[in-house]
C-alpha cells in the first residue's frame, strides 16, 4: 500500500534540498563571479586568507560553484596552432650522440679518433681519422637501430646510417620521420589538454586538424594571448653537465654544447653539455613550495629510471657543478657535494608564489615535444552570445509555461503535484552541473528544453496507468500503488535507451554535441528520479493528510 519509509522519505528531501542549494549561485551570478575574481586577485596577490572572508561578495558557507557557459555563450578565446614537428628531429639527434660515442669508443683501435661536425640539425656527421675502418664503424652504429612497428607489422630501422669518404653520417628514416611526426602531435595535443585543464578550465575543445595542427577553443578566457601564455610556455626541465661559466654569450661552445644565460645573473653565460643527464620526462611530480629562506619554489620527483640516472652521475661526479635549466636558461648551477639519492629535489629563484605555482603546473603537465606556432586567434567576446541565451531563454520558458500547463488541466491536482517535481527537476540539472563542473553550450540549452517536454512523460504514464485502475474499481489508495509499481518497468525501459544514446553521443562526440549530451543524460536522470520518488512521496503525503474516498486523475 501507499507507505514509505522515514529513511526515505528524509533522503528524498535532502537530495531535493542538496540539488537546489548547488544550483542557487547560478540565480546569483554577478555577485558570485564578483566574489570570485576578488578572491583570485588576492591570491594572485600573496595575500592572508582573513583578507578574503573580507570580500564579502558571497557568504563562504554557501556552495559557489557555477556552470560554465560555453564558447557559443559566454566567448572565449580560439586558436589554431600548428606543431613544429622539425624540431624533435635536432633533439632525437641530441640524444642519440652520447650512445654513437659510446659505441665507436671501444673501436678506436680500428676507426681511430672521431670528432662530430657542424652539420644538419637532423643528421650527426662524424669525422674518423682512419677511414679504412669505415666498415667496421657502419656496422657499429647501425647496431643502435631499433625497428619501428607499424600498422602492418615491423617495418624499416629508427636511424638510417651512411658513408662517404672519412666522414659517417646519422640521419632519421623516412618511416621513423613519420611516426615521430603523427607521436609528436599527439603528444602536443594532450599536453596542451592538461596545461588548460589544470588552470582550471573546463570542456575545452581540444582537435586535431590535419597532419600537423591544432584548433584550441576555450570559454571564458579573456584574450587569445591569455591562452597563448597558458599553452605556449615550454617549461622544459633539464640536468645538463656544466663545462664552464663566463660573460661572451658568443663564445665556441664546442662540438656537442651550448651557450645560456643564467636566470637570475645578468651577463652571466653557462656553456653546458647539450645532451642532458635528465630532462622533464623523468619527473613524475611538482608541487610549489618554500625553501629554507621562506621564499617561493617548486619541489619535483623523478620516476625509477630517472632517480637512477640522476643519482648514478651525482655520485661519480662529487664537486663538479651541475645546471637545472629551465627553457634554455640556467636557473641554479651548484657544486655536487654528495651522492642525491632518492630522485627528488628543490628548484629555487627568484619566484612569486604564482610563478613558482604556474611553474609546478608546467612540469607536471609536461614540455611541449615541439614549438607550436599559431597560424590563427580570436578573442570572441560574450556578447555573441547574447542572442543566444535570450532565444534559449524564451525557448526554456515557453515550453516550461506549456508543459505546466498542460499537466495542470490534464490532471487536475496531481498535474500541480507533477508540475511541483518539474521545477524540482531543472534545479537538480543546474545542481548536477554545478558540482561536476559541466559546460552549459547552446545545444545544451536545447538538451535542457528537450528534457523539460520529456520529463513529464514519465508522470503521464502514471497518472494514466491510475486512471485505469480507478476505472476498474480499485480504491483510490490501491490504484496510486498499482500505477507507480505497473508504470516502473515502461518507465525504466525507455529512460534507459535514451540515457544509452546520451552517453555515446557524450564518448563519441565533441564540443557541441558533448554539450547535449551532457544535459540530456543528467535530464533524464533527475527526471526519472523526481517521477518516480518524489511526485510519489507528494501524492503518499497529501494522501495520507487528506484520505479521500475518491479522487480524480
Amino acid at each position: 500500500m501507499l507507505q514509505i519509509d522515514l529513511w526515505k522519505r528524509v533522503l528524498i528531501w535532502l537530495v531535493c534540498a542538496a540539488g537546489v542549494i548547488l544550483a542557487l549561485p547560478n540565480g546569483f551570478y554577478t555577485r558570485v563571479e564578483q566574489a570570485n575574481d576578488a578572491a583570485a586577485e588576492i591570491i594572485a596577490k600573496g595575500e592572508t586568507p582573513e583578507r578574503l572572508e573580507a570580500i564579502g561578495q558571497w557568504p563562504s558557507f554557501l556552495p559557489s560553484g557555477l556552470v560554465n557557459l560555453g564558447l557559443d555563450l559566454r566567448g572565449g578565446a580560439h586558436l589554431l596552432a600548428e606543431v613544429k614537428v622539425e624540431d624533435v628531429y635536432e633533439a632525437r639527434m641530441d640524444a642519440l650522440w652520447p650512445e654513437v660515442r659510446d659505441a665507436l669508443r671501444p673501436e678506436r683501435g680500428t676507426v681511430g679518433t672521431f670528432r662530430r661536425q657542424p652539420g644538419p640539425a637532423d643528421q650527426i656527421r662524424l669525422k674518423i681519422s682512419k677511414p679504412e675502418g669505415m666498415a667496421r664503424a657502419l656496422e657499429v652504429v647501425r647496431g643502435l637501430a631499433n625497428p619501428i612497428t607499424t600498422l602492418t607489422g615491423v617495418g624499416a630501422n629508427d636511424i638510417e646510417v651512411s658513408a662517404q669518404g672519412d666522414i659517417l653520417t646519422v640521419q632519421l628514416s623516412e618511416a621513423e620521420k613519420l611516426a615521430s611526426d603523427d607521436r609528436t602531435v599527439r603528444q602536443a595535443l594532450e599536453i596542451v589538454r592538461r596545461r588548460i585543464d589544470e588552470v582550471g578550465t573546463r570542456e575545452p575543445t581540444i582537435q586535431r586538424q590535419g597532419a600537423d595542427r591544432i584548433l584550441i577553443q576555450v570559454p571564458g578566457i579573456g584574450s587569445a594571448s591569455e591562452l597563448k601564455a597558458i599553452i605556449g610556455t615550454t617549461a622544459q626541465l633539464t640536468f645538463n653537465p656544466v663545462v664552464g661559466r663566463g660573460s661572451d654569450p658568443d663564445a665556441a661552445p664546442g662540438i656537442g654544447n651550448k651557450v645560456i644565460p643564467s636566470l637570475d645573473e645578468p651577463g652571466v653565460y653557462y656553456t653546458i653539455e647539450a645532451a642532458a643527464v635528465v630532462t622533464g620526462e623523468d619527473l613524475v611530480d611538482a608541487q610549489p613550495s618554500f625553501d629554507q629562506n621562506g621564499q617561493p619554489a617548486v619541489n619535483f620527483r623523478f620516476n625509477t629510471s630517472g632517480a637512477r640516472r640522476f643519482g648514478d652521475y651525482t655520485a661519480e661526479n662529487i664537486g663538479s657543478p651541475f645546471a637545472i635549466v629551465l627553457d634554455d636558461e640556467v636557473v641554479s648551477a651548484p657544486v655536487i657535494q654528495s651522492h642525491i639519492p632518492g630522485g627528488s629535489g628543490i628548484i629555487t629563484g627568484n619566484f612569486t608564489i604564482e610563478e613558482s605555482t604556474n611553474l609546478a603546473v608546467l612540469l607536471r603537465a609536461g614540455a611541449l615535444p615541439a614549438e607550436l606556432e599559431f597560424l590563427e586567434e580570436r578573442t570572441i567576446g560574450p556578447e555573441l552570445g547574447q542572442d543566444s541565451i535570450d532565444a534559449g531563454k524564451i525557448a526554456t520558458i515557453v515550453a516550461f509555461i506549456a508543459v505546466l500547463v498542460f499537466m495542470g488541466l490534464s490532471y487536475g491536482l496531481f498535474g500541480l503535484f507533477a508540475n511541483v517535481a518539474l521545477v524540482l527537476n531543472i534545479a537538480l540539472i543546474f545542481g548536477m552541473l554545478s558540482l561536476i563542473g559541466g559546460t552549459l553550450t547552446l545545444p545544451g540549452i536545447a538538451g535542457i528544453v528537450l528534457t523539460v517536454g520529456m520529463a513529464v512523460d514519465a508522470n503521464v504514464l502514471i497518472f494514466e496507468r491510475i486512471r485505469e485502475e480507478l476505472k476498474a474499481g480499485r480504491g483510490p489508495a490501491r490504484a496510486i500503488d498499482e500505477g507507480y509499481s505497473k508504470a516502473l518497468s515502461a518507465i525504466l525501459d525507455a529512460n534507459i535507451t535514451t540515457f544509452i544514446t546520451a552517453v555515446i553521443l557524450f564518448a563519441m562526440g565533441s564540443g557541441p554535441v558533448r554539450g547535449f549530451a551532457i544535459t540530456l543524460g543528467l535530464g533524464i536522470l533527475t527526471s526519472v528520479f523526481t517521477a518516480i520518488f518524489v511526485t510519489r512521496l507528494i501524492i503518499v503525503m497529501w494522501f495520507e493528510r487528506r484520505r479521500p474516498k475518491t479522487i480524480e486523475v
